[in-house]
């Protein structure tokens, strides 16, 4: 019997550069928008007057291209929301041609303007690789999709243009990988799963070790075991090294890896709880991180460390009131036992900046509701002890389309995160995203740090750019940027 789940990770389609047209072949176009400030007569092909606004996709029909998608301006953003919409057209159209008893084309030829520079063709390559992303558990067979497209660049830059568009697929696994993880449901999605795929899709030049409940007792990650407590699927720790020669900076990544939150005993509302399966979205964007830094072959270390657990509720489930050792020895006061995700990454902090001194420490979570309503759906919050590194930041999520806003980490109410019957207070009040950002400050030692908090942008309910309903893969590339800035 076939297995209904789709393969992880997620086999995306192909992008070829070539110098000319071919003959036969099913062909599409892109086309800016006319400036506003410029009369000109409207664009016409095969009868149908073109738009040219980003996204739009429109058929046409006699000689000529049978799609004509929209440029907008020409920036190279508008590229990537193209190539999205104009991949999402051309699957309909195939499942329609086929649904009509037509023949299955499974490659698509797309001229290039001459205007298209490498960055136009890096973002175009991201849209197409990911617009028509799908996951979906079914006993079905799949609706079929293209697999081959073909960029046209009329002889010019195909070389270089073949060397970005290798790069952008790179970046575009790591996204779909991270979406696999987070989309796949939580009857199968268990911390052990969740470890052993980590393990089997890493990579060779990634070495994995898994630590099982047993290890984790024995080093003390009180917080891990506090939040796995509660379920009858134990928490693990995946730890993910990637070391090449001559690596002269380390970056050390902790994810989030909650596999379901109920929110234990301070339970969630029903409403919303199915979303909770996407709770390890960034522990699942550093497993893919870490596996793309090093099928670039980046030259700096980088360590990803994922402790995964599920926040359940039963009679072992922690409670609000309990005082909790982490790895390292500090306490914190439970008060609510839904903010979990800060409980298990304090124990990955401290281990990771022990066990491996690393020059930089970058987590990311889906951690607070209140970054949701500060940011909206489409903005990562980003706070950090370094300027340097929060520029670096966000200049690696500028140049690979995602967004993310610098969140002040506000000194008059750290005093508050301080306890008084244990060391730190683990929900002091005031700003949820700020004073979650300042609890975490407290385990890392100093160390320039960087702490992505990516519950809005982690999913999302509807198609806009390369993104689709469902997880969103978000913050995975931006941390494989990063590196490569830190390389």
């Amino acid at each position: 019997m076939r297995n209904p789940l789709p393969p992880v990770p997620t086999s995306l389609l192909d992008i070829e550069v070539a110098g000319d047209l071919r003959r036969g072949a099913p062909t599409a176009r892109l086309v800016a928008a006319p400036a506003d400030d410029v009369e000109s007569e409207p664009l016409e092909i095969g009868g149908v007057r073109i738009t040219g606004k980003a996204g739009d996709v429109q058929t046409v029909t006699g000689d000529g291209p049978r799609w004509v998608a929209g440029l907008g301006d020409g920036e190279p953003k508008q590229y990537r929301k193209a190539g999205a919409a104009l991949v999402r057209a051309v699957n309909a159209a195939l499942a329609d041609d086929v649904d009509h008893g037509g023949r299955a084309f499974r490659a698509v030829q797309l001229a290039l303007p001459e205007e298209a520079s490498g960055e136009h063709v890096t973002e175009l390559a991201l849209g197409l690789l990911l617009g028509g992303y799908r996951f979906k558990v079914t006993g079905d067979d799949p609706k079929p999709s293209v697999r081959t497209i073909r960029l046209v660049a009329h002889d010019r830059a195909v070389e270089p243009f073949t060397a970005l568009v290798a790069r952008a697929s790179v970046l575009a696994g790591a996204t779909a990988l991270t979406r696999d993880l987070a989309n796949t449901p939580s009857n199968v999605k268990t911390p052990a799963w969740l470890a052993d795929t980590a393990a089997r899709v890493a990579g060779p030049r990634v070495e994995v070790a898994v630590r099982d409940e047993k290890w984790l007792t024995t080093q003390g990650f009180g917080g891990v075991l506090a939040v796995g407590g509660g379920s009858a699927r134990p928490p693990r720790l995946i730890e993910m090294t990637y070391q090449p020669s001559g690596a002269a900076r380390h970056l050390l990544l902790v994810g989030k890896g909650i596999t379901f939150d109920t929110g234990g005993l301070s339970i969630k509302p029903a409403d919303g709880m199915h979303l909770m399966r996407t709770d390890m979205a960034g522990g699942a964007a550093v497993i893919a991180a870490i596996r793309a830094v090093a099928a670039l072959e980046l030259p700096v270390r980088v360590t990803a460390l994922v402790p995964a657990a599920e926040n359940h509720v039963s009679g072992s489930a922690y409670r609000p009131g309990d005082i909790v050792r982490h790895y390292g020895g500090k306490t914190t006061e439970v008060s609510n036992t839904d903010a979990e995700g800060r409980m298990v990454l304090a124990d990955a902090l401290v281990y990771g900046i022990r066990r491996f001194s690393p020059d930089y420490v970058v987590d990311a979570a889906t951690l607070t509701g209140a970054m949701k309503v500060s940011l909206g759906l489409r903005t990562g919050g980003l706070f950090a002890s370094d300027d340097a590194l929060a520029a670096l930041v966000a200049g690696a999520g500028s140049r690979v389309g995602e967004a993310w806003w610098r969140m002040p980490l506000v000194e008059d109410y750290a005093e508050s995160v301080r306890g008084e019957f244990g060391d730190v207070r683990q929900t002091p009040g005031g700003p949820g995203g700020i004073a979650a950002a300042l609890f975490l400050r407290e385990f890392v030692s100093g160390l320039p740090w960087a702490h992505l908090d990516i519950a809005g942008p982690a999913r999302s309910e509807k198609n806009y750019d390369e993104v689709v309903p469902g997880a969103t893969g978000f913050a995975a590339r931006t941390l494989v940027e990063l590196a490569a800035s830190l390389a």
